[in-house]
C-alpha cells in the first residue's frame, strides 16, 4: 500500500506568481509523494501572465492553477497540512494556528510585483525563481520519508 503523501502549503502575498510557480514544481516533481497547494493574504483575480508562461514552456502542468486565500486551508474539511512554507517577507493577515502544526519554514524569494524593467527582464527573474525553486525542492524531496514523518509528529507533539 502506498504512503500517504506529504502535504504543502507554499505562502505568498498574492498568489499569483511565487506560490503558483512553487505548487507546479511540487506537484509535478513530488511524483504523488509530495502534493502541493498555494495561496495569498491578498490574493489576485488571475495568474501572473509571465509566471504561467514559463510553467507551461518549462513543460509544467497548469489546470487547476489560481490564485487562493489560505483560509481556504483552515477549518472542517481543510486538507490537513505536513508543511506550510512562506515564500514572502510580506505580512498583513497573521496567518492562523495551522490545524495539525505543519512543519512551518520560510522558502523566501523577491517579490515579482517589484521587478522593473523591460519585459525579458521580468521574465528572466522568474525563470530564475522557478529554477531555485526547483533546485530547493529537490534538496528537501531527498529527506527520506521517516525523517519527514519524524519531523512532522516532533511538530505536532511539540506545539
Amino acid at each position: 500500500m502506498a504512503e500517504p503523501a506529504f502535504n504543502i502549503l507554499f505562502l505568498s502575498r498574492r498568489n499569483s506568481a511565487r506560490g503558483i510557480l512553487a505548487e507546479a514544481v511540487v506537484n509535478y516533481k513530488g511524483k504523488g509523494r509530495f502534493r502541493a497547494f498555494s495561496a495569498g493574504d491578498e490574493p489576485d483575480d488571475q495568474l501572473d501572465p509571465v509566471a504561467l508562461n514559463i510553467l507551461e514552456l518549462s513543460g509544467y502542468p497548469t489546470d487547476g492553477l489560481h490564485p487562493k486565500h489560505w483560509k481556504e486551508f483552515v477549518g472542517p474539511g481543510a486538507v490537513p497540512l505536513d508543511f506550510v512554507f512562506k515564500l514572502s517577507d510580506h505580512e498583513t493577515e497573521e496567518p492562523p494556528e495551522w490545524p495539525g502544526h505543519p512543519v512551518t519554514a520560510d522558502w523566501r524569494y523577491p517579490d515579482p510585483a517589484s521587478f522593473s524593467g523591460e519585459d525579458w527582464e521580468r521574465r528572466k527573474a522568474l525563470s530564475e525563481i522557478l529554477g531555485a525553486l526547483e533546485r530547493q525542492f529537490s534538496a528537501f524531496s531527498q529527506l527520506p520519508s521517516e525523517a519527514l514523518k519524524e519531523k512532522s509528529l516532533r511538530s505536532k507533539h511539540t506545539q
